[in-house]
């Protein structure tokens, strides 16, 4: 127990403390890392998904090691050895075989005599590759757009934010599906030919720029009027040091959050435009067109769409999740939920 004068008696039991432990010298990012490790279903779901994308990096080797055939290899006359008897690849009614689960043919084959489960990780690796470009596209221009306009506002606000509403007001997958056959048909945009990853990628990042930017100048209208950027311009600091070394700063937990979720929606919209065939185009496949092929034979042969179809559905929960985990880490009232 203690007396008046706040000291601890012997054998008394220490008061329980009343707030968490402070950290002294440990920066914000350091202390929502260590949260982030703390929420095991985030880092699990993180695990999962270093996993999904080293399957799909790893293609190439599962290709040429193991399948012992290239993901645009035509078979249609070919014939595997399937518990010890000679299967036709594709019958002489067109049938594809289905899956084997061995080395050769493991998920099946398609109409041309492609191995499915070969076109199933360069697949991942079209929509991850299209996902992770979009992404980056939409980081660095969604930013740059709430930046200037939520900083300079006037002239610059003027013009930039009618083009984010514009954009904004459209549905993006009718947005996205005009856009992809008109370059497709158009045969691309100057040196990037229509068949191009990159076309693709391009789209999906245009469409979602007013998702971060917008955001972002909310932030950033808010910023410009805190104390530290008034004591910034009274040091005689300009404007654009101000907006890049004290704006950006402040605002880039902001950012963190949203990338996720911008790789969720950007991979969903490549498989939304591949399926429609506006996406990702022949000869190359991603898990939109593969979900697309497969329709054909979901009575017969449902895996062929349900295959690609789980491995989208478990790379964007993944990711979400993981978004969720950097969110709440970031968030110092997540503290109540994640302990430090």
């Amino acid at each position: 127990m203690t007396d008046t004068t706040g000291v601890i008696h012997a054998g008394a039991a220490a008061p329980a403390p009343t707030a968490e432990p402070q950290t002294v010298g440990v920066g914000p990012y350091k202390l929502a890392w260590r949260r982030l490790r703390r929420n095991k279903v985030a880092m699990a779901f993180g695990v999962l998904f270093l996993v999904l994308v080293a399957m799909c990096v790893l293609a190439p080797v599962y290709s040429k090691q193991i399948a012992k055939i290239g993901p645009n290899t035509n078979n249609v006359t070919g014939t595997i050895t399937v518990g010890g008897k000679q299967e036709n690849v594709v019958s002489t009614d067109g049938v594809p075989i289905g899956p084997t689960f061995t080395r050769h043919y493991f998920f099946g084959a398609d109409t041309n005599g492609r191995d499915l489960a070969v076109r199933l990780l360069y697949g991942g690796r079209a929509s991850l590759f299209v996902g992770g470009v979009a992404t980056l596209i939409i980081i660095v221009f969604g930013t740059l757009a709430g930046l200037l306009t939520g900083f300079f506002r006037g002239a610059v606000d003027a013009t930039l934010r009618p083009l984010m509403e514009l954009i904004w007001s459209f549905p993006v997958v009718i947005l996205g599906v005009s856009l992809g056959t008109a370059l497709a048909l158009g045969g691309g945009i100057g040196p990037i030919k229509g068949n191009s990853l990159l076309i693709p990628a391009l789209i999906i990042g245009v469409v979602f720029i007013p998702y971060l930017g917008k955001p972002i100048r909310g932030e950033v209208l808010r910023l410009r009027e805190q104390d530290f950027v008034e004591a910034a311009r009274a040091q005689g600091m300009g404007p654009w040091r101000i907006m890049l070394t004290e704006i950006l700063p402040n605002a880039s937990s902001t950012i963190i959050v949203f990338v996720p979720m911008m790789l969720a929606y950007s991979i969903l919209l490549e498989s939304y435009l591949s399926f429609l065939g506006a996406g990702v185009q022949a000869p190359n496949a991603s898990w939109g067109t593969l979900i697309s092929d497969g329709l054909s034979y979901i009575s017969t042969t449902p895996t062929f769409s349900l295959i690609p179809g789980a491995m989208l559905v478990l790379t964007v929960l993944a990711i979400n999740v993981v978004g969720d985990g950097v969110r709440d880490a970031l968030d110092p009232r997540a503290q109540i939920r994640i302990k430090t």
